[in-house]
């Protein structure tokens, strides 16, 4: 029985800019266009922000800046709670938004709702635990102390395969902290992230502390050039490839903002012969095929020891050919249509290479046009090696090259040989190896015989060019604080 998902989703879709506490067009009265991957369906035309909207948003949140950094943490705890309570009553036709506009199976969009709404609620708790430190004393009649301080006007801008998670792990801690946002998503996915600030402003957020606008990929570099001009904006948080994160950093130099940049990946997944390999295979189902390998976070490269190998391989190929592809609208669906044709032309481009260059296919490895056009089969590659193009680029997509090694000091000096360093993944059930391999991997994030990472607790970013700063955890709230140190003399 097929769903309809833009019914569901219908109360949520709203299409404008959200500037200063209203709903508005683009200054141009540009729209562009958002459709349905699975069937190229027009959903909304939004607005195409230029210039002059990203500077109107920041004019909005540099003015509600006082204001909002001078409540009481309880008081934007407590606003924080309340949109946390209306994700999580919206969980269903939000999951049905997600799932319309970004393509993965409902049953993922409703699990990104809970993911996302889990930052919501742990940074309303952090807001009430922004603590500074007491500096012993150095000299007779001189008290010092640090503080922290909200660090200003910050700029979110976020990807496409997560459209609320993403943002919602973004604007969270920045309203915790008591900072203002001005925000951009992804061009393929805005609808998800209008309705997020939609329930925002019901939650009480006041008018001008959190804005956002939306802008096509013609007008994108124009539009966040006015915030990387800007000085009132201190702060850039960006989740999205390395290259734009470059750039960003570039350009946002002349008025030295702070930086969160969650990159690119190239996440190794390596399987030692003393594994368990069930739950091996069953950890690189949830790593590699999740929202159909479309996350910064999957395995791309699956290292596999010689005695495993054939036995893995098997067990492996069984398992992602019996996975279900399809619309979202199917419940059975478990892979659903990549995001665009450029998605899936790269996918294509590397499983081709791969072939061409010794792989073998052991499952999958072709476009389902059968299907649409933005689908492609989940695929597992055997006897990959480093000169293919899949070895040193992300896929972004459901294909798993399976690499063969010998030695355990191998199969990390192959994991490390990357530019990136976001995740790594092993198996193991050898304790001396599990400390050596988990220390001598340059990821900054490892998962030890475990293939869900995730949680709003635990700290999330890269080493390397995947990026710098963290996400989630205790830690998150730092990037958005400065620490102001206070001297105070004539005490005796």
């Amino acid at each position: 029985m097929s769903i309809n998902l833009e019914e569901q989703a219908r109360a949520l879709i709203r299409a404008d800019n959200f500037i200063d506490g209203q709903w508005v067009a683009a200054a141009s009265g540009r729209r562009f266009a958002v459709t349905d991957p699975a069937t190229g369906k027009l959903i909304a035309d939004v607005a195409d922000s230029g210039p002059a909207d990203a500077g109107a948003a920041a004019d909005a949140a540099a003015k509600a800046l006082p204001a909002w950094r001078a409540k009481l943490p309880k008081e934007r705890a407590a606003v924080l709670h309340r949109w946390h309570a209306l994700i999580v009553e919206q969980q269903d036709a939000l999951g049905a938004l997600i799932s319309l506009e970004q393509g993965k199976p409902l049953a993922e969009g409703r699990g990104e709702v809970a993911y996302g709404a889990s930052y919501v609620a742990w940074f309303a708790d952090e807001a009430t635990r922004i603590y500074g430190d007491v500096i012993p004393q150095q000299q007779r009649g001189k008290r010092m102390s640090a503080i922290k301080e909200p660090i200003g006007v910050v700029a979110a801008i976020t990807p496409w395969n997560f459209p609320l998670a993403m943002i919602a792990r973004k604007i969270a801690p920045a309203l915790a902290a008591g900072c203002t946002v001005v925000a951009k998503p992804a061009e393929d996915t805005p609808l998800t992230a209008i309705a997020l600030v939609m329930l925002a402003h019901e939650a009480g957020v006041p008018d001008g502390v959190l804005n956002l606008i939306s802008a096509s990929r013609e007008s994108a570099a124009e539009t966040v050039g006015e915030w990387l001009a800007d000085g009132r904006v201190r702060k850039i948080t960006f989740t999205g490839s390395t290259p734009v994160g470059k750039h960003l950093a570039r350009e946002s130099a002349g008025t030295l903002k702070k930086l969160s940049l969650e990159l690119g990946g190239n996440a190794p997944f390596i399987v030692f012969d003393d594994a368990d390999l069930d739950a091996a295979v069953t950890g690189l189902l949830a790593a590699k095929f999740r929202n159909g390998g479309q996350t910064c976070v999957c395995p791309n490269r699956i290292y596999v020891q010689r005695g495993v190998y054939e036995r893995f391989s098997a067990l492996l190929s069984a398992k992602v050919a019996e996975l279900q592809v399809g619309p979202a609208s199917d419940p059975a669906s478990q892979i659903g249509p990549m995001i665009n044709a450029r998605a899936v032309d790269k996918i294509a481009r590397h499983v081709e290479d791969a072939v061409a260059n010794g792989a073998l296919v052991l499952t999958g490895g072709k476009r389902l046009t059968e299907l649409g056009p933005h689908y492609y089969a989940p695929t597992v590659l055997g006897n990959a090696t480093p000169d293919m193009m899949l070895c040193c680029e992300e896929t972004f997509g459901p294909v798993a090259p399976l690499f063969p090694f010998d030695t355990e000091q191998e199969a990390v000096d192959a994991a490390n040989d990357t530019p990136f360093g976001l995740a790594s993944y092993f198996y193991s059930q050898d304790v001396r190896r599990i400390d050596r391999v988990s220390r001598a991997l340059e990821a900054g994030i490892v998962g030890i015989n475990e293939g869900a990472l995730a949680s709003e607790a635990a700290p999330f970013g890269g080493v390397k060019e995947s990026g710098y700063g963290r996400e989630g955890s205790k830690y998150g709230l730092d990037d958005y604080l400065s620490i102001k140190y206070l001297c105070q003399g004539g005490l005796e």
